[in-house]
């Protein structure tokens, strides 16, 4: 069964790499392209349309388009958007905003601001919000429900037909809310940034009155909604600095061993022979990481978080490391806007950035040292 996997994951990475290479230089991916490729269900359930995919294999599409440096919605609707529906309880709205997406009509986005930080004492709040405070308040009225609020940069907010919205209620509980972006109330704002491949906005809701079924609880069966939503995200810019970190390796690898100097290929001189030895490094430790954190089921449990933790720290530091060490390696080209070698590094940047700094992983990471049980170690080969 393993070999079957690996064969299968093999091949989905191939045609990935294939289908995002046709977009050039630009990198612009039409959403249906996408559709007709099966992406964005790849995660559904087969009860609605979906292949029954585990986020494993959408991990490896998140890494090709962070790779291919894309400029598409894809890693939004699918990390967060597709994830925070299949968290909810399910009903006729939430079942039809997934079978909608899955034919390409709806492009669900949640609204999570990406400077979001987990609060102090997140690892301890499980019952509640797992330290992530929702920046938007919701009320029941006569009509039904009330939403209102803000977050600032949302990747990919101008891209949704769906914005679905964690706010919370009076007696805390958390729920998520999905909004029209047309809906009256609701405001859209442009948030540039230096990185040209990523499209962020800020999202404001003033008094949207929204049905009954068009608001939900998490399943039950989720310790921590909130911050299962979040580390999806967080997971999500994991991979893709992966995928910026292995495009930057491939790329100076080759570039090291044709470009010549004193008629000898610079990638023969020792020092450029170790720089790449510490970019592959760093590649391969983050993505041990990264693919350790897929396998745990994200439901917000404190191992989950950990294992987010960990994966999004090494590989958000990776990807910038490897691409400013890209930069240098291919010496004064690699400055030049036409190598086209800075789209990376300031994709991976902002990767660093979002969804918390490598250093507020680092504390989140360390919370297991504060007084909590670690939790129990899997079987060898589990």
């Amino acid at each position: 069964m393993s070999g079957e996997f690996t064969e299968f994951h093999d091949e989905l990475r191939t045609v990935a790499r294939e289908l995002l290479g046709k977009s050039g230089a630009a990198g612009r991916i039409d959403w249906p392209v996408l559709v007709r490729a099966g992406w964005p269900g790849l995660e559904v359930a087969e009860e609605h349309g979906g292949a029954g995919a585990g986020l494993v294999e959408v991990g490896i599409l998140l890494e090709e388009v962070g790779r291919a440096v894309a400029r598409t919605a894809y890693p939004s609707a699918a990390s967060v958007g597709i994830g925070a529906l299949a968290l909810l309880e399910p009903n006729a709205h939430r079942d039809a905003v997934l079978r909608e997406t899955v034919a390409g009509t709806a492009i669900p986005i949640a609204v999570l601001g990406g400077n979001m930080v987990p609060a102090a004492g997140g690892e301890t709040a499980c019952a509640g919000t797992g330290g992530i405070v929702p920046t938007f308040r919701v009320v029941q009225t006569i009509e039904g429900f009330e939403v209102s609020g803000s977050a600032d940069f949302v990747l990919d907010a101008a891209a949704a037909t769906t914005l679905l919205i964690p706010a919370r209620a009076p007696d805390g509980a958390v729920w998520v809310a999905a909004v029209a972006p047309g809906a009256p109330g609701v405001r859209i704002e442009e948030r540039p940034v230096v990185d040209e491949t990523r499209s962020l906005g800020r999202v404001v809701a003033q008094g949207v009155v929204l049905a009954p079924e068009a608001v939900r609880p998490f399943r039950a069966d989720i310790v921590c909604g909130p911050r299962a939503l979040y580390d999806r995200a967080a997971l999500a810019v994991a991979c893709d600095s992966l995928g910026v970190g292995a495009a930057m390796l491939d790329a100076t690898v080759e570039y090291v061993r044709v470009r010549e100097q004193f008629d000898r290929p610079i990638g023969s001189f020792q020092a450029v022979k170790h720089a790449c030895a510490d970019m592959f490094v760093d590649l391969t430790v983050a993505r041990r990481l990264v693919s350790d954190a897929l396998a745990v089921p994200m439901d917000g449990a404190a191992h989950a978080r950990r294992a987010v933790s960990a994966a999004k720290a090494c590989a958000g530091e990776a990807g910038v490391r490897i691409a400013g060490k890209a930069v240098q390696l291919h010496g004064g080209i690699g400055y030049t806007w036409e190598s086209g070698i800075h789209r990376y590094l300031k994709r991976a940047t902002l990767d660093r950035a979002l969804f918390g700094t490598p250093a507020d992983h680092r504390r989140e990471f360390a919370d297991r040292y504060r007084g909590e049980p670690p939790a129990p170690a899997r079987p060898v080969g589990e």
